[in-house]
């Protein structure tokens, strides 16, 4: 053997030893036979099936988790027959039954004529970084889900009636469909807070909150905490009649709730005014101008004594 065959040789002995003595696992696939001509010991120690098991691409699909393999097959294949190097993430299923999340890099060799000739490539165990990002995924949602509700009720805030109502708007015009709107005040609620204290005062908001949540009964109806002692329900499909009836049972049930009210000009137990409104919108009208009315019917309630609600300009008083 000549000094350069020696060399050569040595070479490819360390290069082999690096190789199996990183973490990251190596890989060869002959792409006319599609079988493997190389995979890394460290395969035994990350999934438990022997090197000798993974003989060919089958064996590669069916160790992977069935969510994942059509996916993940057919892109690996196209990618690879545009001669495109790749990378894609699989759960692979270990000889125990379990799944470890696997980042494939996959380069392309080709031959000098251009046909592909082999695909070589590294998996790498990636399931410690999947749990981080998962985790990061799950708090962004509950951050999102928080930006998105009123802090101490727990009912929508603002932000979310804003994108509820543009949404139902949208449908109602699109639909031809009455949408209604319900704007709710606690009666003299800043003399409650003078006399109770804002603590107390806070315990009452997240009764009224919990109280009126009850009454919207259907999958769409939603309820928001509008602004300081103010509430508003989002009533899809209903007309200004059904709408009076969900603003009566709204003002029964925080009646029912009992709540002492002694510094109230109302009565002895805390009350709410209620504005309604409903219309079908038509194309050149805007979710601004249904708030308008309502807030407007809101305003008259209270200027007409509270504990009433306000429709079409006319007053139930209780």
């Amino acid at each position: 053997m000549s000094e350069q065959e020696k060399d050569m040789e040595l070479d490819s002995a360390v290069y082999k030893t690096l190789l199996e003595s990183t973490r990251a696992i190596p890989w060869k696939i002959d792409w006319s036979t599609m079988q493997f001509a190389y995979i890394g010991p460290q395969i035994e120690q990350l999934l438990g099936w022997e090197r000798s098991s993974w003989a060919s691409v089958n064996d590669w699909a069916e160790r992977m988790h069935p969510d994942d393999r059509e996916w993940t097959v057919n892109y690996c294949v196209s990618q690879s027959q545009s001669g495109v190097d790749h990378e894609a993430d699989y759960r692979a299923l270990t000889k125990d039954g379990r799944y470890v999340w696997i980042r494939d890099v996959v380069h392309v060799v080709r031959k000098p004529d251009g046909e592909v000739d082999c695909l070589v490539g590294f998996m790498f165990d990636i399931s410690e970084r999947k749990k981080i990002e998962d985790k990061l995924v799950s708090l962004q949602r509950e951050l999102e889900e928080l930006s998105y509700k009123d802090g101490l009720t727990g009912v929508g805030n603002r932000r979310l009636f804003d994108s509820v109502l543009e949404d139902e708007w949208l449908k109602a015009r699109r639909n031809q469909s009455p949408l209604a709107l319900i704007l709710i005040d606690i009666d003299y609620f800043k003399q409650y807070n003078d006399h109770y204290g804002h603590l107390q005062g806070d315990e009452c908001l997240k009764r009224v909150a919990k109280a009126l949540d009850l009454t919207a009964t259907r999958s769409r109806d939603f309820l928001a905490r509008y602004g300081g002692e103010e509430f508003v329900l989002v009533l899809p499909e209903t007309d200004i009649e059904a709408a009076l009836i969900v603003a009566e049972r709204c003002r029964r049930q925080i009646f029912k709730e009992q709540i002492p009210h002694q510094r109230s000009e109302a009565g002895p137990v805390l009350s709410i005014s209620l504005g309604v409104g409903s219309c079908i919108p038509g194309h050149a009208d805007e979710p601004r101008d249904l708030i308008e009315l309502v807030d407007e019917r809101l305003y008259q309630a209270k200027q007409q004594g509270r504990n009433r609600i306000v429709a079409d300009g006319q007053a139930q008083a209780r």
